[in-house]
């Protein structure tokens, strides 16, 4: 339970340990309570997948949706030169998130996505950003697709439709139909969508959005795949990398053998225990640079209900080391850490001993930059444990995109299995509704 492998990465919770750090750390006793408790849900999900009543479990081995995903691309890619994606929250950020993936290094030197055209994210609502992207824009050669799971999120939509308007201004029209590409819930008898309502009156093809999957969970549905396939990632590999996770979970006898389950319970068990309400998530890898932002609205909006809950801060390793470290090893003990650490050990250019000597960085010569941050990530998961902060360790030994369907499947499942512990749903979020129709009012009393 303390260290558990799978076979794309190793997580150890030593670190949050009372027999590693003291007083800091919790009981062995109160997290197998709490892992206890979980046996019934673990049950629950496994009963929940052979009888499809949690879809997300099941959206892993189904590819037919990525065949029609990938002819509506095709289509939309014709004389393009630039794709835009419209899409809040989790119409978005899994987007993003995995866009980080692959433009950070990993598909450097793949040639063939030279063919592809450049692919952009809007997915903040802010008039001058917009005004300023749409003045930038080859508009004949670019594309939109406008994604919103109910049809009505008025951030989205004005991003559509001002494009929309452009395109009509600019003597298009005739073209929208090519130009655009909705996806957005599919049509239910009396309730409004007006995405759909929109596509359907200019002829924009639509895909479905799964009608049993929300934004947040979807970044393995053709809401975060459709981009995924853009940017030239290899989608049936990420299914892949998840649907190992769900089989790990179906063939589980117990949930102290299953990472997420104990993840899980570390989490709660430092909020209860320890009153530990904020958990940073920290990746020493610039293909996970928006993992952190991901995850954070995954976490927040499904368990900050009812008083209870934690908050997730995203962190990037090692630039972070110089703008946050300081409040994790030395402010107050209300901090979790979880290590998100890659092998970086002979990564990157390697520094020549002469100008290392010059620069008063001896022990730098000879040695790669991946070197450095393989030092660092080990030094912070040590000083965070002298320092007696929880911490969590999951390391990575290779990120490719299996890896990364792993690691979402992964922190989706903890997410469910802490709000089992909660005793809250994770799949809603009533709070945020009162802001949306707070909104409208303010919008209907204008003069």
């Amino acid at each position: 339970m303390i260290e558990l492998s799978t076979q794309f990465y190793s997580q150890s919770i030593k670190g949050s340990m009372d027999f590693a750090i003291g007083d800091a750390g919790i009981k062995h006793t109160s997290l197998e309570n709490n892992v206890q408790r979980l046996s019934p849900c673990l049950k629950k999900m496994q009963a929940a997948y052979e009888d499809k009543s949690l879809p997300l479990l099941r959206v892993p081995e189904d590819n037919a949706d990525l065949v029609e995903a990938s002819v509506a691309l095709d289509a939309l890619s014709k004389d393009a030169t630039t794709i835009i994606f419209f899409g809040t929250g989790g119409s978005g950020l899994g987007g993003r998130m995995l866009a980080q993936y692959s433009s950070a290094y990993s598909h450097a030197e793949d040639s063939s996505l030279n063919s592809h055209p450049e692919v952009r994210f809007c997915d903040n609502l802010d008039g001058r950003t917009l005004d300023a992207m749409f003045k930038d824009l080859d508009l004949a050669k670019t594309r939109f697709v406008i994604i919103s799971k109910s049809g009505g999120t008025p951030e989205t939509l004005v991003q559509g439709l001002t494009a929309l308007q452009l395109v009509i201004d600019a003597g298009l029209a005739k073209q929208i139909p090519n130009m655009f590409l909705g996806l957005t819930e599919p049509r239910q008898k009396g309730v409004e969508n007006g995405l759909r309502d929109v596509c359907d009156h200019y002829n924009i093809p639509t895909l479905e959005h799964h009608a049993g999957v929300g934004g947040r969970y979807s970044v393995l549905t053709n809401v975060g795949m459709l981009p995924a396939m853009a940017i030239g990632l290899d989608t049936t590999a990420i299914r892949k990398g998840a649907f190992h996770m769900v089989q790990m979970m179906l063939s589980c006898r117990h949930p102290s053998s299953f990472a997420p389950a104990v993840g899980a319970a570390l989490d709660v068990t430092l909020d209860q225990q320890k009153n530990i309400r904020n958990l940073v998530l920290m990746s020493y890898s610039d293909q996970l640079g928006q993992f952190g932002a991901w995850y954070a609205q995954l976490w927040a909006e499904s368990l900050g209900k009812k008083g209870v809950g934690s908050t997730p801060i995203a962190a990037l390793g090692p630039v972070d080391q110089h703008s946050q470290l300081q409040l994790y090893l030395d402010g107050p003990h209300d901090h979790m850490i979880t290590l998100l650490r890659l092998d970086n050990k002979g990564v990157g250019p390697r520094l020549p001993k002469k100008l290392a000597k010059l620069a008063g960085l001896e022990m730098l010569g000879g040695q790669t930059a991946g070197d450095l941050v393989e030092a660092e990530q080990k030094a912070i998961g040590e000083a965070l444990f002298k320092s007696c902060r929880p911490t969590r360790t999951i390391d990575i030994p290779m990120l490719d995109e299996r890896t990364l369907g792993a690691l979402i499947m992964h922190f989706m499942m903890e997410t469910i299995f802490a709000a089992e512990l909660y005793e809250i749903n994770p799949f809603d979020q009533p709070a945020v509704e009162m802001g949306k129709v707070l909104t409208r009012e303010y919008l209907s009393q204008r003069d």
